[in-house]
């Protein structure tokens, strides 16, 4: 995939400079221990104009990923907000994937830095799990111990735990794995957080042990308006494999509906399923075809 080219414009420190031409250091502590703090989101063309989905939850999520690690924090969220909407404008994107990264300055120690950057990219997007069921596998990796990392905070280094669940699920013939945490009970997927349906509820795994996404927030905010019932506890790997469905959702994966876990697949459809309604609901929020946003 090409993520950029010679006219691509990101956004570096306050100016928009040309993304080919842009540098950094190569004795920077984000790039030699993963220490930086970064941000998916969308945006959407819609009916009224090109809308960023929740702009403001992941600029702040971002401030507080920084706030927890030590990364300094000095930007206005709503200038950075219209930053972002100019960087569209310049790229002359629609439908996109924004990605604000805020790194350290040069450095080899294992201090948290005094001084950072941010940059800011956009690039145009598709269905990133595909826009079918998935086969899912149970990795072999466990979500980090939340007493070794602040597990809220979406920090760089901590998705090497990401891409060897998500490599091993691929190689093994799978779409994408499902991690547990540290006690054996269901956590999430290396980018998505996951809800499973049993008996016309939605079960998820309860905050502790997984990064709380802002598209779980939204979704068990649509069960709200849409009267099902959510329950947030700690699940084992027998009730996963004994529900009725289940589905990942994630800013990039949005709503993406699971055929199997493992060996087992599940048997009810899932356009009859509450995942199949919830995906359309959340399509219908983001492209702002039904005002759910009045509720939510």
């Amino acid at each position: 995939m090409n993520y950029y080219n010679s006219n691509t414009v990101i956004y570096l420190n306050g100016q928009f400079v040309k993304a080919n031409e842009a540098k950094t250091d190569l004795y920077g502590q984000s790039l030699h221990y993963g220490f930086a703090a970064f941000e998916g989101i969308r945006a959407y063309k819609t009916h009224n104009a090109t809308r960023i989905f929740k702009a403001r939850e992941h600029f702040e999520r971002l401030k507080r990923s920084c706030e927890l690690t030590g990364i300094p924090f000095n930007w206005n969220i709503e200038d950075l907000i219209r930053q972002t909407y100019r960087l569209l404008e310049l790229n002359n994107l629609k439908d996109a994937y924004i990605r604000p990264l805020v790194f350290s300055e040069p450095q080899m120690t294992l201090v948290t830095p005094e001084k950072v950057s941010i940059m800011l990219c956009a690039w145009e997007w598709a269905a990133y799990l595909g826009d079918r069921q998935l086969k899912v596998s149970i990795s072999p990796f466990e979500r980090p111990n939340p007493k070794s990392i602040h597990i809220e905070a979406k920090i760089s280094g901590h998705y090497v735990n990401s891409i060897l669940a998500t490599s091993d699920a691929k190689n093994k013939g799978f779409d994408e794995a499902l991690l547990l945490d540290a006690n054996g009970h269901v956590a999430e997927a290396p980018g998505a957080n996951i809800f499973i349906e049993k008996n016309g509820k939605l079960y998820t795994p309860a905050k502790g042990n997984i990064l709380p996404g802002i598209t779980r927030a939204t979704i068990i905010e649509l069960c709200r308006v849409l009267d099902i019932e959510v329950i947030e506890q700690e699940i084992n790997v027998d009730f996963l494999k004994n529900a009725d469905g289940a589905f990942f959702c994630g800013t990039a994966v949005e709503v993406a509906g699971i055929h199997t876990i493992d060996e087992v697949v599940y048997r009810q459809r899932w356009r009859d399923s509450i995942g199949a309604t919830l995906q359309r609901a959340y399509k219908n929020l983001v492209l702002e075809k039904v005002n759910y946003e009045v509720i939510i």
